[in-house]
């Protein structure tokens, strides 16, 4: 073979075997891309899963359309049969008029108010009113109030009645009767506690800032704004679909209470909750339920009150993107998985705080069945995330489950919210007109500091739409308002009225009399239930629920009032409080809570030496009222401290007497009370008291204390302070003799007055036992 073919074949092999290699590396190539069984088999069951999951979510979805669909029906037919009713009542009605009118038996309602005082002047002087027959009585009967649906049974507030229609009375006031066709504003109730964002939410739906002139940022006073059905249209055009019968709006607006969240002022939301139709209970999601939370919790539920769960601070939670133009049940879809897990950590265990507190809630828009759950709206009062969806709860609970209750009346209801001096008008009050309607040139009677008050309606002032009433300055003239609405009065001598109590209208002489009775029978009872002390500080507040705040605050700090008062700070208070001065000097103290002081009062204060503390902020003023009576007690005590005798037993050391001549040096175990430098010590050695001194000093491992508790073991040093011949150890006294601190009755008093609260409840034991010893009575 020549060179040149044995060339070619060795190139013609090296070729297939580069061949053979690529052939290889292909097939290794395809067959490890190629799955194994185990893999084939999870991804089957991950494709099963899903299709199964898939599934589950399309039967979901058709269960929560069914029930949805029923939930509606049963909304349907629950209105129709409601709508039926009124017919029926309405038709009543009218056949029971007429049947009275060819009877002879129909009054108008003045009439029969004439004849009701009349009854009450004959029978108050002992004269006998023969009783009415049925068919008579049944004109004067005087319709239910509106607060009185609050004592029946909540089933009655959240689920259409279902009583007969034989059952309904028909013999109430065809003036007075409730026409749900006629719906006035509801009154809706902010509560919540402290921070939790109340006023916040409020400033949101007004577009102001009332949170930053409050005292402390904390409401202390109740406030009301009015809200127009404009401004209700505008914010809640993303939720309609929450209100049935397509979205329409019977109401004329809101009238909207901010109550304060601190625990002291759980008076104010009482009185708020009494005027409430329908309340927000404002929750910090990142917080849950706290104290004030669950006190709210509390009063709606004693009250029988429905509330709507405003879960507020939802632009806390990590990650959370506001979205204004959506409703909240679409903006937290569209959030992170991080961030939608963050909320439901929060929510669920909220939920399990209200299941422990007794009370089913649910999201808005999973409210499996409204009348068990409660609803709960996630909200975000800064940045405005489901305050739509909130208000369009509060229409929806307005004009299905509380329709008959917020049905106008014209039977006055009005309360004195709030008494002003504004500049061109005078001394104002601001009133909360829950049903009737106020008129300038009315005769109204108001609760006063020195008795009721009648007086005329000069002016009717309205607030912007969207103002409180506590934060403008602009208002609106009408000569007549109806309920329900907060409205200014500007009328004469309205400088001594008190706030808290209600206002009456008066068209006679007789009812001005029995009204300025009805007041000072409210004003006697609220005052006399005040548990109050011969020895104590006096106060003054501003409204009567505020003083009722501020003495809950007092009894918390365990400072005692001797004294109360509603309104400025006038002479006569100070001389009230200036009786205190023969008892103890702090208790001769006023403590005024956002009320002025007449400058009179100011001086004769000074003169008497009465002090007056005043603030705008209740927690401020007690906190001066402690510093000033800790300065008192340091001062006292500086003064006193060398008359004050501490109680002690002592037990000699034998073995560590260093001196036992004046001055005695020993060792001593203290086996009752405690020792201080200058405790003047005794003994008592056969029935016979004998003085030794006062100690010098005192001193444990060789460290100089100034005082030491029982138990210790302790050196001290007894210097004699009499010019008696000294006692010696020994002598006088040994190892088995007792040394005892030497109190008497002047002692006992100043420790009692300025050191008490050096002392244990043991020491005080110990008192008693040395005064038996020394005979002190």
């Amino acid at each position: 073979m020549s060179l040149s073919k044995a060339t070619n074949v060795a190139e013609e092999i090296n070729n297939i075997d580069t061949t053979e290699n690529k052939i290889n590396d292909r097939i290794s190539a395809k067959k490890k891309n190629v799955p194994n069984s185990k893999i084939l088999n999870l991804i089957k069951e991950q494709q099963q899963a899903r299709r199964d999951a898939e599934l589950k979510a399309d039967e979901e979805a058709k269960e929560n359309q069914r029930l949805q669909e029923e939930s509606e029906r049963k909304k349907q037919e629950e209105l129709l049969s409601l709508e039926k009713k009124r017919e029926k009542k309405r038709e009543a009605k009218k056949k029971r008029i007429q049947r009275q009118k060819q009877e002879g038996l129909y009054l108008t309602k003045e009439q029969r108010e004439k004849h009701h005082r009349a009854q009450i002047q004959f029978e108050s002087i002992g004269i006998h009113v023969p009783p009415r027959t049925n068919a008579q009585q049944s004109d004067i009967q005087k319709r239910i109030l509106y607060n009185d649906f609050q004592k029946t049974n909540l089933s009655s507030i959240t689920t259409p009645s279902t009583e007969d229609e034989d059952s309904w009375d028909e013999n109430s006031d065809e003036e007075n009767i409730c026409n749900e066709d006629s719906l006035r504003a509801p009154v809706i109730c902010v509560l919540g506690h402290v921070d939790a964002g109340k006023t916040t939410i409020l400033d949101n739906l007004r577009r102001t800032h009332v949170q930053d002139n409050e005292a402390g940022g904390i409401t202390q006073q109740m406030g009301a704004t009015n809200v127009p059905l404009d401004t209700i249209l505008e914010r809640t055009k993303m939720s309609r679909k929450l209100i049935s019968r397509q979205g329409d709006f019977m109401i004329p607006g809101l009238l909207i209470i901010d109550t304060p969240g601190h625990a002291i002022f759980q008076n104010l939301r009482s009185r708020g909750s009494s005027l409430c139709d329908l309340a927000i209970l404002v929750v910090d999601i990142m917080n849950g339920l706290q104290a004030q939370t669950i006190e709210s919790i509390r009063l709606l539920i004693d009250r029988q009150t429905p509330f709507i769960i405003a879960l507020n601070k939802i632009d806390l939670l990590y990650g959370w993107k506001s979205n204004k133009e959506k409703d909240v049940e679409s903006v937290l879809e569209e959030q992170d998985s991080f961030t939608q897990n963050h909320f439901e950590k929060r929510y669920d265990e909220i939920i399990v705080q209200f299941a422990k507190q007794g009370l089913n809630v649910a999201l808005y828009y999973k409210n499996p069945n409204p009348n068990e759950y409660y609803s709960m709206v996630p909200t975000s009062a800064r940045s405005g995330d489901g305050m739509d969806s909130l208000i369009a709860m509060i229409i929806e609970q307005s004009q299905t489950n509380l329709a008959k209750h917020i049905s106008y009346t014209n039977e006055l209801q009005a309360t004195v919210m709030e008494v002003k001096a504004i500049h061109g008008l005078g001394t104002t009050i601001d009133v909360a007109l829950i049903n009737g309607c106020l008129s300038v040139g009315d005769k109204i009677v108001v609760g006063g500091q020195e008795g009721p008050i009648v007086t005329q309606i000069r002016r009717l002032l309205i607030p912007e739409s969207n103002q409180e009433l506590r934060d403008t300055n602009q208002y609106e003239n009408k000569d007549k308002v109806m309920g329900t609405c907060v409205v200014k009065i500007a009328a004469r001598d309205l400088e001594k009225s008190l706030a808290g109590l209600p206002l009456f209208i008066a068209r006679t002489h007789d009812e001005i009399d029995y009204f300025k009775n009805e007041i000072e029978l409210i004003l006697t009872t609220v005052l006399n239930s005040f548990k109050l002390k011969d020895n104590g500080v006096y106060i003054q507040a501003s409204t009567l629920g505020s003083l009722e705040a501020f003495l809950e605050l007092l009894k918390i700090q365990k400072i005692p009032c001797s004294g109360v008062n509603i309104g400025p700070v006038h002479r006569k208070d100070v001389l009230r409080a200036s009786t205190q001065l023969e008892n103890d000097i702090k208790w001769a103290t006023i403590l005024a809570f956002d009320v002025k002081i007449e400058k009179d009062a100011q001086d004769y204060a000074k003169t008497m030496g009465v002090k007056i503390f005043q603030n705008d902020e209740i927690y401020n003023l007690c906190s001066m009222f402690v510093a000033y009576q800790n300065q008192l007690i340091k001062e006292n005590q500086d003064k006193y401290r060398h008359l004050a005798v501490f109680p002690c037993k002592l037990k000699i050391l034998p073995q560590n007497i260093f001196n036992s001549r004046d001055p005695i040096i020993c060792g001593v175990r203290i086996e009752d009370g405690f020792i201080k430098i200058g405790t003047p010590i005794c003994v008592l050695s056969k029935d016979m008291c004998i003085d030794l001194g006062r100690i010098a000093s005192i001193e444990m491992n060789h460290k100089s204390l100034d005082i030491a508790r029982k138990g210790s073991e302790v050196c001290i040093k007894i210097v004699s302070t009499t010019n008696e011949t000294a006692k010696m150890y020994g002598r006088h006294f040994d190892k088995d003799d007792i040394l005892m601190s030497k109190i008497s009755r002047e002692s006992i008093d100043i420790v009692k007055a300025y050191f008490r609260d050096e002392l244990q409840t043991s020491d005080w034991g110990l008192i008693i036992e040395l005064k038996k010893i020394f005979n002190i009575v």
